[in-house]
């Protein structure tokens, strides 16, 4: 597994962390004990950085990671969770008295006296230029509530706003093969400042493991049902905001790119993102100890190389840049 400093935080992480969504809320159900095997699996496969929030499963993920903190005291690992989407969407409400409740809330949630990254939960557009909201988290720095703070965002305007802010550590960003707007811009900005990239949805929802079909159904509760129109939340949260059909055609020519390395197309995927100049982990999910031992064999691909990416930018140009690359 190879690793890279997280941006301002200077931590050392694994190239290839772990999303934990999965084990909270919204992908279908996940029992207390498949969870717990999916952090095993993670953890021995290399993996030392867990990525959740608050709102998964209304703190289920939080204190599953919690708990399996306690079991494993030695295991190197470093946390990052996310605040800010327990209230209305205003920024009225991202204020200190907000932060300091909601950070109370994750630490006996992770059973840690500091948290080691709390991240914005991608808040309204107009937090990024409060410097009431940045001076906020800075006083959670100074009162050892938080050891440092990110921002996860939706679009690369916001991403290149919180990169300019002189003490966000990290930023968090939809960047797989189906959403390449973050290459313009925001990797060079990041690494000039110093800020890690934390890359999320790196299979698009699944799409890119190449599993789905266009009959493929998903579970009521699972978000790829209820927001494939952006119903619930951002669109670009589900499957990166492409048609689902669409999505799977091209996830059967990015197969074939694939196959033609000779590795699977999850694999593929998450190496290619992952050996991205600037990109520090990213964090596929996973619902069983299989999906999470393959995520992390990503992290020792040998280098992809330009034809491959010449490749992604091709498909992407032809497949989702007209539609995708104006709206994130």
């Amino acid at each position: 597994m190879q690793h890279r400093t997280l941006g301002r935080t200077g931590r050392d992480v694994s190239v290839i962390g772990l999303g934990t969504w999965q084990l909270g809320a919204d992908w279908g159900e996940v029992s207390e004990a498949d969870a717990r095997a999916v952090l095993d699996a993670s953890a021995e496969a290399g993996v030392t950085f867990f990525d959740t929030a608050d709102v998964y499963g209304d703190g289920r993920s939080e204190s599953l990671i919690g708990a399996w903190r306690r079991d494993n005291p030695d295991a190197p690992l470093t946390v990052a969770t996310k605040m800010g989407r327990r209230v209305e969407q205003i920024p009225a409400n991202y204020v200190l008295e907000n932060f300091r409740d909601w950070t109370d809330r994750s630490r006996r949630n992770l059973g840690v006296d500091t948290l080691d990254l709390v991240q914005l939960h991608c808040p309204p557009t107009a937090v990024y230029s409060a410097d009431a909201v940045f001076d906020a988290l800075d006083t959670l720095v100074a009162e050892q509530a938080i050891a440092a703070y990110g921002v996860s965002v939706e679009t690369t305007a916001e991403a290149l706003a919180a990169i300019a802010r002189p003490s966000v550590a990290t930023v968090q960003i939809i960047l797989n093969a189906f959403r390449l707007k973050p290459l313009d811009e925001v990797l060079a900005a990041a690494i000039e400042a110093g800020v890690g990239i934390i890359a999320r949805v790196p299979l698009a929802s699944g799409l890119l493991s190449g599993r789905y079909s266009h009959d493929t159904e998903f579970a009521a509760n699972d978000h790829r049902s209820f927001n494939r129109h952006g119903e619930a939340f951002d669109q670009g949260e589900t499957f990166s905001g492409v048609d689902y059909d669409q999505g799977v055609e091209a996830a059967q020519e990015f197969s074939a790119l694939a196959a033609s390395a000779e590795l699977a197309p999850a694999t593929a995927a998450l190496a290619w993102v992952s050996q991205l100049p600037g990109v520090s982990s990213v964090i596929p999910g996973a619902r069983s100890t299989a999906q999470a031992q393959a995520n992390a064999a990503a992290g020792s691909v040998p280098e992809l190389g330009e034809a491959f990416t010449a490749a992604v930018r091709d498909l992407y140009d032809r497949r989702f840049r007209a539609d995708v690359h104006p709206r994130w």
